[in-house]
């Protein structure tokens, strides 16, 4: 197989007929047009570099290209073991993520087995203690800092803004069901046991995990937002993201807690696509449901908070 010859067949199909195929590789690789003309006439070849380049500007998929159907390309999000490679990881992010919600029309469905950390993505305290969380989970050296003595700066917090700001721009389809709440309650209990965050603290994290839920509660009730949550009590959720626009397929299939394998694998991205369809043809939308299916669901997670609340006051009370 001509590798060269599959790439610009693809990218022919990219441009008009008015343009020269010359003139836009000699644009994007920034090189003659007598080099340009080398490359388009097989008579050099392209780098790896200039290669990934033209895929990057065309959206053109190599692994759909060159591979067979067994093996796939990836991205990967960067490793985390810092507050300022979060903070970079958090600007990646958005401008992935800014990058692939440029259609209007697109729409991001999302696998919640934990709460999205989008929802932390805000200068509250439950964000401060997420970032505490997942450095104290990435990095043992966090852990012998208590929250309270925890500092994050203003432009780590402006990141998180940003990815938050990326996040509402596009139509959103999550799909939760009883356990996506449990983590965030148990990290609260387990730092306060473990005496790394004080009581006070922990009872203003319940108080902001019940703000996101009365906050999720009150889009579901907005017609004109563009989220839906759907509730599914059969499958075990796995925090993996598929953004759908007119142009492709992209998902962020998750590794560890803060890691994403990217692809744009057509096969890999429908298979997922068609995964996220039938799990949501299985489960019950918030939005559309009646006033009981709603309540029932959001008074479960607000329970579950005031049992944890409890469990931690009746520490307290067994103190004095």
């Amino acid at each position: 197989m001509n590798y060269q010859e599959v790439l610009l067949k693809h990218i022919r199909k990219q441009i008009s007929d008015k343009q020269s195929i010359n003139d836009e590789i000699a644009s994007v690789l920034q090189i003659s047009y007598d080099a340009s003309h080398r490359r388009v006439s097989g008579k050099s070849k392209f780098s790896i570099d200039e290669t990934m380049q033209l895929a990057n500007h065309f959206n053109i998929s190599l692994d759909g290209l060159f591979f067979r159907k067994e093996k796939v390309i990836i991205e990967k999000t960067i490793e985390v073991s810092n507050l300022a490679e979060m903070q970079l990881y958090f600007q990646n992010s958005a401008t992935k993520i800014t990058s692939l919600t440029r259609d209007s029309n697109t729409a991001m469905y999302y696998s919640a087995k934990d709460i999205p950390l989008f929802y932390f993505m805000d200068a509250t305290i439950m964000s401060k203690f997420k970032a505490y969380v997942w450095l104290n989970l990435l990095n043992a050296e966090t852990s012998k800092v208590t929250f309270e003595n925890f500092v994050i700066t203003e432009s780590f917090l402006e990141s998180m803004t940003k990815l938050k700001m990326a996040y509402e721009r596009v139509e959103v389809k999550e799909i939760w069901n009883d356990t996506t709440i449990n983590s965030s309650l148990q990290q609260i209990l387990y730092f306060y046991e473990a005496g790394l965050l004080g009581f006070e603290s922990a009872n203003d994290l319940f108080d902001d995990l019940k703000n996101i839920i009365n906050n999720i509660k009150k889009k579901c009730n907005n017609s004109n937002s563009k989220f839906s949550i759907f509730y599914n009590e059969l499958v075990m959720l796995n925090n993996n993201l598929l953004f759908e626009s007119k142009e492709k397929l992209t998902l962020f299939a998750s590794y560890t807690l803060l890691g994403y394998f990217i692809t744009e694998n057509e096969e890999s991205c429908q298979n997922v696509k068609r995964w996220f369809h039938r799990q949501i043809a299985n489960s019950k939308s918030l939005k559309s449901s009646g006033i009981k299916e709603q309540q029932l669901f959001f008074n479960k997670a607000i329970r579950k908070i005031d049992f944890y609340r409890n469990q931690l006051n009746s520490q307290v009370d067994l103190m004095y």
